[in-house]
This record gives C-alpha cells, sequence and structure tokens, in this order.
C-alpha cells in the first residue's frame, strides 16, 4: 500500500504540535498524564503565583505548583495543585502559606506540622495568610508612626507653651544669637577652604613645606659624609678647648691688662718722662720753638751759605741781614 505525500506531510504536522504541546507542558512543569505525588491547596488570593512556581520546605524545594484552578464560579476559592518530586513525610496539620517576594515570583512555603501523620497523594492541605513585604512592614510602623504623632503633639504644645513665656527681649536675644552663628559657620566655610587651599596637592603651601623639607632632607643624605667630617671637626675642637689651659690664659689675660693700665696711669702722671712729655705745656712749646729756629737755620743757610761757609779767594764777607723767619716751604713742615 503506497502511502501519498500528502498523509505523510499531515501526520508529520501531527507529531510536531503534539511534541509542542508536550514540551511546552514540561517546560511549565506540567506533565500531560499527570503522573506523581499531588496534593491540593484552597487559597482565597493567589498573590499573583503562575504555575512552576516554587514549593519550599525550610527553604529546600520540595516540588512545584503544578496547576491552578478556579474551584468557585464566584472566584472565592482557589484551587493549587502541587506536585511533590518525592515521597515526603508531610504532617497532616502542616500549613502551606504563599510568600511574596520583592525580586522574585511568589512560592508557597510549608510549616511543617507535629503531627504523626502524614499526607497521602490528593489530600489538601492546611493554608494560611502569610504577610506580605508591605504589610510586615505597615503593621510594624504603625505604632513608631502612631508614637510620633503623639510626640510631635507633645513638642508643639511645649513649643507653644515656651513662646508664650519668651519676652520680646529674650526672642530678640535668640534672634541675634542665631544671626551670630551664622556669621561663625560663615567663617568656618572660609577657613575650611583656606584650608583646603593649604592642603592643596598642588600649589598647597602644606605641599610646598613638604617638598622644601623633602629637598632639604635630600640634600643632607647627600651631603651625610660631609656633615660626619664636619661633626668630627667640631667634636676635635670642643675636646682641644676643654683639655686647654682656659684658667691659665685667662689669668695672663687679666695680668697683661693689669700692666697695661698701670702703663696708661704712668702715661697719665706728670711724674715719668713720658707723662711730662704728652701733659708738660711748657716742653711742648720749647720744644716748637727749637724746632722752629732750626727751621730758620736750615732755610737760612739755604739762602746764604757764604755765610756759613766762606770759600772767596779775597775774603769778601756777605753782609746780607739773616733771616728771622723760616721761609713759607719750611714752616709748613
Amino acid at each position: 500500500m503506497k502511502i501519498s505525500n500528502e498523509t505523510k506531510v499531515g501526520v508529520l504536522t501531527a507529531f510536531a504540535i503534539t511534541l509542542l504541546i508536550l514540551g511546552f507542558n514540561f517546560l511549565k512543569g506540567k506533565s500531560v498524564f499527570k503522573s506523581g505525588n499531588y496534593i491540593f491547596a484552597k487559597y482565597k488570593d493567589t498573590k499573583g503565583i503562575m504555575v512552576s512556581n516554587p514549593v519550599l520546605v525550610n527553604g529546600f524545594k520540595v516540588g512545584s505548583v503544578y496547576d491552578i484552578e478556579n474551584a468557585d464560579p464566584n472566584l472565592k476559592d482557589i484551587v493549587i495543585t502541587i506536585k511533590l518530586e518525592g515521597n515526603f513525610n508531610i504532617p497532616k496539620n502542616s500549613i502551606a502559606s504563599i510568600k511574596e517576594s520583592a525580586l522574585g515570583s511568589p512560592s508557597i512555603d510549608i510549616e511543617m506540622g507535629n503531627e504523626k501523620l502524614f499526607l497521602n497523594k490528593g489530600d489538601t492541605i492546611h493554608t494560611g495568610e502569610n504577610e506580605g513585604l508591605f504589610s510586615a512592614f505597615s503593621s510594624k510602623i504603625t505604632p513608631v508612626g502612631n508614637q510620633l504623632k503623639l510626640t510631635m503633639r507633645n513638642l508643639d504644645r511645649v513649643l507653644s507653651d515656651v513662646n508664650e513665656t519668651l519676652d520680646p527681649s529674650f526672642r530678640e536675644n535668640i534672634k541675634q544669637s542665631l544671626i551670630n552663628i551664622n556669621a561663625a559657620t560663615a567663617s568656618l566655610v572660609v577657613s575650611a577652604n583656606a584650608i583646603q587651599a593649604m592642603l592643596n596637592t598642588q600649589s598647597g603651601a602644606i605641599t610646598k613645606t613638604m617638598n622644601n623639607a623633602n629637598a632639604f632632607t635630600k640634600n643632607l643624605a647627600d651631603n651625610n659624609e660631609k656633615v660626619n667630617k664636619s661633626m668630627d671637626n667640631l667634636e676635635k675642637t670642643t675636646e682641644h678647648l676643654a683639655n686647654a689651659d682656659i684658667d691659665g690664659t685667662v689669668a695672663s689675660l687679666k695680668k697683661a691688662v693689669d700692666n697695661l693700665n698701670s702703663l696708661l696711669e704712668k702715661v697719665n702722671s706728670k711724674d715719668g718722662t713720658v707723662g711730662l712729655l704728652l701733659n708738660d705745656k711748657t716742653l711742648y712749646k720749647s720744644l716748637s720753638n727749637t724746632i722752629r729756629s732750626s727751621n730758620i737755620l736750615m732755610d737760612d743757610i739755604k739762602v746764604h751759605p757764604k755765610r756759613y761757609i766762606n770759600v772767596s779767594v779775597f775774603g769778601k764777607k756777605d753782609k746780607i741781614v739773616p733771616l728771622s723767619a723760616p721761609l713759607n716751604d719750611s714752616s709748613t713742615h
């Protein structure tokens, strides 16, 4: 029997559609033949749970959501079919609640009971409401909000009483204090800017100081040998000074000063020759006259040499009057 090409195409198309349906249900976590361990849970609000969402016990995945069905035309009860991935002993008084997630999809959390009897295939587990993140936050924040309202009311009452109690002058003082605080704050801002400028890594004064300090220490490191030699020389000098007879030197110097003072006293007194030379005016005038007479004699010899040395053949005598005062050139000496 010969099969036509149209029949082959139809069979292949039907087979492909069947495989597509089976694969899609498999990816959703559903099996076409529905074989396995199934339990049921009824909820009034599924909170957006979807097929294939996980079912957890103490954070461990024990199954997944297999199907979601409407058991009531009024949508009051929604039945969720849970497919367990193994034969787990779940007590009959366990409670399954839907847990919302802020970042992911919701899941069903089973809180294990303490009964000795366990759920069988097809049983319905007890359900409970699990507070969402917003509901839990609201339930915790509401008492705090009420307390905050009461506190603000009391604070407003206290401020009203204070406002009625304070006189205008005190209010003016407070106002002036606030103005001063603002001025001080502005000054602090300016100071902070100045400090920031000082701390600037490129042009700050502290940076320049540190650079100079680094350069200075580098120069010290480069001239370490010279510094050591200078310190050695200084140490030798101090050692020589320590070994020198400073007391004897000071005593000799003192003795020399005493001798000099004694000499100066003799010079100032009129008893000695030097004192007479320095202090006797008569001797000074005599010496001055003697020097003047010597100058006159020398000038007269220069001007009239024939008077003192006669070499004439005929023996003629110079009758020119002698000088009575020194010449101008001689008197200036």
